[in-house]
């Protein structure tokens, strides 16, 4: 995946003239198909931190800098805004924008209080502003609440100003829709952020912001941490509320975080992990904050590798070489590391995924379906997924 080239590539690394925003809503801009950015709302002030000092610091460092009162919330939200105006219209990462309301919207005093930060359209909802799950169909899908991770993150001080790509309903490994258009790595533009968390991770690579959500079913915050250069961890199951939904993908979809920084990812996680009322399971949060477990030596450890390709005859050289260069470095630690083989049936394994998330594909297409009384047409979802619709439909876990 890491060195796969973006099909529906433009000519060209940057945006053309002529690509427009998708449409503008109620103070939210937004953007699409390599759009050049466009600020809803009046002209912001011109107040920033410099740049090369804004990204020196990950989250936990800007928050300790507005703590200390070395900067303001609202210059750390310009500076990332101007770093949006100038990196977006070359890798369409942001798809939606509202600095406006993120500037009325006092950050709370948390964690990461006054820290820019940025929602993966798939997942979390932010009240007023439409979760379009990267599809045409769900264009006017305004979310009435913030859902509990949001609510989370606020609770924290994060100051959300935008949300990210995503490719229909988070499917692919790539980041690429009819709808919000194909996002690119800033590290080069002909070549995939992955996905599906792709949008966010391409934002928090080309500097945008230090950390931003993403989600993983399938390998969506993974993929796009490999091939942006970042830290990505998929939390264990029950480990972050998806209230009010209950669950995504059977279970298999777990909200979280990309991020420059493990602390981050640590410090996000201890946000995150509140379980809700009416969560279908939940893991207890831990005696020990993560951050905490971050930062202190871990004393050798036992560590799997696998090496191996699991659906092909080998992997890349460049990719196994990385595998056994780490494997080296953490051997140099003190650790002590051992070859692994995954046990079972790879192949049987992707067919049983590939049938849960058919399945829970089709229970969502067929709520919206009765919700609106009609049912889903050819052209309303893009042809890969209906045909994913469709195999979903004969799966008895969808009724």
């Amino acid at each position: 995946v890491h060195g796969r080239t973006s099909r529906n590539r433009t000519p060209g690394p940057w945006a053309s003239a002529a690509d427009e925003p998708l449409r503008l809503r109620k103070g939210v801009a937004w953007f699409g198909r390599a759009a050049v950015l466009q600020v809803s709302g009046q002209q912001s002030r011109v107040s920033r931190m410099d740049f090369e000092d804004y990204r020196r610091h990950d989250a936990v460092g800007l928050a300790e800098l507005v703590a200390r009162r070395e900067v303001g919330a609202g210059e750390l939200l310009d500076t990332a805004m101007a770093r949006m105006a100038e990196v977006n219209p070359k890798i369409n990462a942001v798809t939606q924008a509202f600095a406006d309301r993120a500037r009325s919207e006092p950050a709370a005093h948390g964690p990461f209080s006054g820290v820019p930060f940025l929602l993966k359209d798939l997942g979390a909802t932010l009240a007023g502003t439409p979760t379009t799950m990267g599809s045409r169909l769900f264009a006017d899908n305004v979310a009435a609440a913030d859902s509990a991770l949001t609510a989370a993150y606020k609770a924290a001080g994060l100051s959300i100003f935008g949300k990210t790509n995503t490719p229909e309903f988070g499917l692919w490994p790539f980041t690429e829709s009819e709808f919000l258009g194909v996002c690119r790595n800033p590290w080069d533009v002909s070549r995939t952020p992955g996905g599906s968390s792709g949008g966010a991770a391409a934002a928090v690579a080309a500097g945008i912001v230090p950390a931003a959500h993403a989600s993983d079913g399938g390998g969506s915050i993974r993929t796009p941490a490999s091939c942006c250069g970042l830290f990505g961890m998929k939390p264990s199951r029950g480990r972050v509320s998806f209230a009010p939904v209950g669950e995504g993908w059977a279970g298999a979809s777990i909200q979280h975080a990309v991020t420059r920084s493990v602390r981050d990812s640590a410090a996000l996680l201890d946000v995150a992990c509140r379980p809700q009322p009416g969560d279908p399971y939940f893991l207890s949060p831990p005696e020990r904050p993560f951050a905490e477990e971050a930062a202190r030596e871990p004393g050798p450890l036992r560590i799997a590798v696998f090496a191996g390709a699991m659906q092909s005859a080998s992997i890349d050289p460049e990719g196994a070489q990385a595998v056994r260069d780490t494997a080296k470095l953490c051997e140099e630690l003190g650790h002590r590391v051992d070859e692994v083989q995954i046990p079972g049936d790879a192949s049987a394994m992707q067919a049983a995924a590939g049938a849960v998330i058919a399945a829970s594909i089709a229970a969502s297409l067929d709520a919206e379906a009765e919700r609106r009384g009609r049912p889903i047409e050819a052209g309303e979802i893009e042809a890969p997924t209906m045909a994913t619709y469709k195999r979903g439909s004969g799966v008895a876990a969808a009724a």
